[in-house]
């Protein structure tokens, strides 16, 4: 009998909900019947886009469908197609509604209406409720059923349970739109920026696009690459690139150098998806190739992100190679062979980074160690979250970092870079009030929250009847930054002042070993370099034809972020050419040669080698402390021994004098201990030719 009782209340509550819901009959619209049958074209037009089942279509699908919801607002079927529609497209948190009114119409209108609600809970950060839908589909799955499903429905709950938490500690952010000049009606996204922030490369789907054609996939333009200069925080209007990076087919940005001289790009026309490459010459960028890519980096599958090491030597890569993959896309690295100019055998980065789902968007930052990707695998909120992970001195990576809600979501939170400060982020997001489909925000990083201050009840009911006007400033919090110095500048000729096209060689001193070698532009003479904290840096700077620079930066561990510009200028080979040799190292009050010293003399050799006829004073110079006599004395014994070690490296000793000044040549003010460093130096000076 109870069985009878139940059967006809579940009877009676659905024909109660049918009763709600009005069907796209022609009967059930006999006043309106031209507006039916525009109705009726626009829902058939969207079924036969949501039948395709690509998120490009269910775009188009959206249009027509919301049309004929217009005319018929009260259909179950028809608002939970739209919802469908919604949590494919970039503004999932809209397909809620639907969803619900159409739960509302008919509780049982399609089988997975509770996992789809609670996917529309989990993009509105409704978690709470989203784990109550996602609970309560997997109880109404079959035997057969759940095993199918029970892996990606505790996924979900897991997000969710992740996602309450980092709201609860949101990061202290600001989140800006790039404004106007960067972003349009139109999606943009996948920001590339220099390590000093000054310029930034991006890809956009935009009206103009190069050929002007829109993909058959989505109906959106195919990709292009524009670029903006950041003028005292202003940002130019975006500008086309154009031809080569630019072609009719997608064009779109993977990864820049720091210094902002190679470009990869990505062009999906071939093998799945392939990584290009291109290099700034003068003003302009080379015709993209795949040449160093092949073999070990491009495959028949899909290559889309990648990014350099600040020294230009490691590439770290994403494929969906299946071989030595752990899932869907993983990150790999790949060093370049500088005899066969090519990039070699790729590595899977291992299972700390990689999941058995997709890792995608690699960045890795100049500082050498931090790596920042997206993951729909390690613990996040949903879709695509950013992580960050460091790399220990051997090699190893740290458990992958969460950055935190408010800039993850629980959409698909990716392209995101990080300028060598760490104070500023760029990434592409769909926001509501952007000015199109995916706009790219900037990130202001705000570090930890001021204590707050502790009052008692009295201060507080007083300051109700009598409000406070004093102003009270807390000791100000500092927001942590990486541990790197960047250099930058031009380099020019010491005579003309014109822009000279140099090589700029990297030095670590202790080890005798060139860490990286980079090139100013031939056009500006600019050049900028990243140096992470915990070196003995040497740097040379060599043009043929001209005598080589060098400059040193001892840079400590726990130094932090920091810019230095210096503008370099190159002395063409001539009598009375003095050169300071900034790498020259001795022991303390003694004419001992430290063994960091011996890459800047090698240098030296090298250069007497390069032309055989030339001949050089060695100088020793110190400050003006202490005696004249004990200066003059100790100058002279470390120029001696300098050209001791030239000579033993084979040059002839009658191409070489030297001799000591103490510090009767002063090149900066004793009074200050920064004069007397710079004053504190050996010389080589050009006394023929």
């Amino acid at each position: 009998m109870k069985k009878i009782l139940y059967i006809l209340s579940i009877i009676l509550f659905v024909s109660q909900v049918s009763a709600q819901n009005v069907e796209f009959e022609k009967k059930n619209f006999k006043s309106r019947k031209d507006a039916y049958k525009i109705a009726k074209k626009n829902l058939e037009t969207g079924d036969e886009f949501y039948e395709m089942n690509m998120r490009g279509d269910y775009k188009q699908a959206i249009d027509y469908y919301l049309k004929a919801n217009q005319f018929n607002p009260n259909n179950a079927l028809l608002n939970y197609k739209i919802g469908v529609c919604y949590l494919k497209s970039v503004s999932q948190e809209k397909s809620l509604e639907f969803l619900l009114k159409a739960e509302k119409l008919n509780p049982f209108i399609a089988a997975d209406i509770d996992y789809m609600r609670g996917r529309a809970y989990q993009y509105n950060l409704k978690f709470d409720d989203a784990i109550k839908s996602y609970k309560k589909y997997k109880n109404r799955l079959s035997p057969k059923e759940l095993p199918l499903h029970r892996k990606k429905i505790e996924k979900r709950i897991h997000e969710c349970e992740v996602g309450k938490e980092l709201v609860k500690k949101p990061v202290r952010v600001f989140i800006d739109n790039a404004g106007e000049n960067i972003n349009s009606s139109y999606p943009d996204y996948s920001p590339l920026i220099t390590a000093d922030g000054s310029m930034m490369i991006f890809t956009s789907r935009r009206e103009g696009t190069t050929g002007g054609q829109r993909s058959p996939q989505d109906h959106q333009y195919f990709e292009d690459i524009y670029i903006s200069y950041n003028n005292d925080g202003v940002w130019s209007k975006a500008e086309n690139m154009g031809s080569p990076l630019n072609t009719k087919d997608n064009d779109a940005t993977v990864g820049l150098s720091p210094d902002g001289q190679k470009l990869f790009t990505y062009i999906g026309k071939s093998n799945g998806g392939d990584i290009l490459v291109s290099e700034l010459e003068g003003e302009e960028w080379s015709k993209p190739t795949d040449k160093p890519m092949k073999k070990y980096i491009n495959s028949e599958y899909h290559e889309a992100a990648a990014s350099f090491s600040f020294d230009g030597k490691t590439m770290y890569f994403t494929t969906d190679n299946p071989e030595n993959n752990f899932g869907q896309h993983d990150i790999f690295m790949s060093t370049w062979d500088e005899e066969k100019e090519r990039w070699g055998p790729a590595t899977n980065l291992g299972n700390t980074i990689n999941t058995e789902y997709d890792e995608k968007g690699v960045f890795m930052h100049p500082d050498g160690r931090t790596i920042y990707f997206s993951s729909t695998g390690h613990d996040g909120m949903g879709g695509f979250d950013i992580f960050k992970s460091t790399m220990d001195d051997d090699g190893n990576w740290s458990k992958p970092e969460n950055i935190g809600y408010p800039i993850n979501t629980p959409g698909d939170d990716r392209f995101f870079v990080i300028d060598a400060s760490g104070k500023k982020g760029f990434y592409a997001s769909d926001k509501t009030g952007g000015y199109g489909e995916h706009d790219l925000y900037i990130i202001t990083f705000l570090g930890p929250e001021k204590p707050m201050i502790q009052s008692n009840d009295n201060i507080l009911i007083a300051s109700i009847a009598n409000p406070i006007t004093e102003t009270f400033v807390e000791k100000s919090v500092a927001v942590a930054t990486m541990r790197l110095t960047i250099l930058k500048g031009t380099i020019l000729d010491a005579f003309t002042n014109k822009p000279v096209a140099a090589e700029i060689e990297i030095v670590d001193n202790e080890k005798n070993q060139v860490i990286s070698v980079s090139k100013s532009n031939s056009s500006t003479g600019a050049y900028l370099v990243s140096l992470p904290s915990g070196k003995n840096y040497g740097i040379a700077v060599k043009s043929e034809g001209y005598l080589f620079h060098s400059e040193n930066f001892n840079i400590p561990e726990a130094s932090n972020y920091q810019e230095i510009t210096k503008d370099i200028l190159l002395n063409k080979m001539a009598v009375g050419t003095k050169i300071v040799l900034k790498n020259i190292f001795f022991d303390y009050a003694k004419a001992t040669l430290k063994p960091v010293s011996f890459p800047e003399l090698d240098r030296l050799v090298k250069l007497l080698n390069q032309f055989p006829t030339l001949r050089i004073e060695i100088s020793g110079h110190t400050d003006n402390r202490g005696s004249m006599a004990t200066n003059k004395k100790l100058s002279k014994a470390r120029a001696k021994a300098v050209v001791d070690h030239l000579i033993s490296k084979g040059i002839d000793a009658s191409r070489l004098e030297y001799e000591g000044y103490a510090y009767l040549q002063p090149i900066a003010t004793n009074k200050t201990a920064d004069g007397r460093q710079q004053n504190r130096r050996v010389e080589f000076k050009v006394l023929s030719e």
